[in-house]
């Protein structure tokens, strides 16, 4: 038997908003493997976290900036302890200056990290450390994602914007076409559409393998849980599954702009020779968990409560 420690507690009630004793109760049904646990809490409709593991609680703030040409386009998330830094200028500026350079990089967060800095004086990891110690509060350049198109265009969009390009999400949508305006006009209106549907791939065929069998895992074992046949169960949790995979692919979605057409008509719709070829969402802080109620009161808690 795994040894279940507070930290392992701690970790598990960050990533899915559990209580302590259910948090606690999950390891020791799982043996300490936290991905079982996980499972093991939405089986039993005691995990908060959303579809991508973890709620949405970090500060900071999200870039979207697009290429001169249109043709580019880079989403950056820079991390900071409190909405307060987030409204900082000098930290909006910063995150600007250096989604500006990540148009210029390979797309990894690596080659963002050893890029020359913006301001000159090293690279750009240098540069954020400047900026913890100015400001005084941890940072962290978490991730970055770079789209491109040869012909068409690139959209972007921010949702609950803090200041131009930057927000909580942020959106690419690459379209390829001959005519880039057209294909620019139609890559905002699909972004948009995907900062409010939060889509997991962008066909029904592209979905990771790993995603839908832990999907499926958590289907088993919540229609055990509802007391089904074993037939029951396999039907139940294929159907589910199914419906799972339908609702996240982006081209099966209806678009919000007009319902009575999926992603995918509306693709069509602009004209022949036009295709969606790639998008990228960023919301802040996803799957991270900011701590902010009593840990150690609630790890006395529970210490007394196994000393009963």
């Amino acid at each position: 038997m795994a040894q279940i420690t507070a930290a392992l507690v701690k970790s598990l009630r960050d990533t899915t908003g559990a209580g302590m004793m259910d948090a606690k109760k999950a390891l020791v049904e799982s043996d300490g493997d936290t991905e079982a646990a996980i499972e093991w809490l939405r089986a039993k409709g005691l995990s908060k976290a959303a579809k991508k593991s973890g709620r949405t609680a970090a500060d900071g703030l999200v870039a979207a900036v697009l290429s001169d040409d249109g043709k580019t386009g880079a989403l950056v998330e820079l991390n900071a302890e409190t909405d307060f830094v987030a409204r900082n200028e000098q930290f909006q500026n910063a995150l600007r200056e250096i989604a500006g350079v990540a148009l210029t990089t390979d797309g990894t967060l690596e080659g963002l990290q050893g890029a020359p800095s913006p301001d000159g004086d090293g690279t750009v990891e240098d540069m954020v450390k400047r900026m913890v110690a100015t400001i005084g509060e941890n940072m962290s350049l978490r991730r970055t994602q770079k789209l491109s198109v040869e012909s068409g265009a690139v959209g972007s969009y921010i949702h609950n914007a803090a200041a131009a390009g930057l927000g909580q999400i942020g959106v690419l949508v690459a379209i390829s076409g001959n005519d880039a305006a057209l294909a620019a006009e139609h890559s905002k209106k699909f972004a948009m559409h995907v900062a409010a549907s939060a889509p997991l791939a962008m066909t029904e065929t592209d979905f990771d393998p790993a995603l839908l069998e832990r999907e499926k895992k958590v289907l088993v074992a919540t229609a055990k849980e509802a007391g089904k046949s074993d037939a029951g169960i396999e039907s139940w949790s294929t159907k589910q599954l199914a419906k799972f995979v339908k609702a996240n692919a982006l081209m099966e979605q209806k678009f919000i702009m007009d319902t009575s057409s999926t992603i995918s008509k509306a693709v069509k719709a602009i004209g022949e020779g036009y295709e969606l070829t790639e998008f990228a969402r960023f919301e802040l802080g996803e799957g991270i968990e900011k701590e902010e109620d009593d840990f150690a009161g609630e790890v006395a808690a529970m210490q007394a409560a196994k000393d009963q």
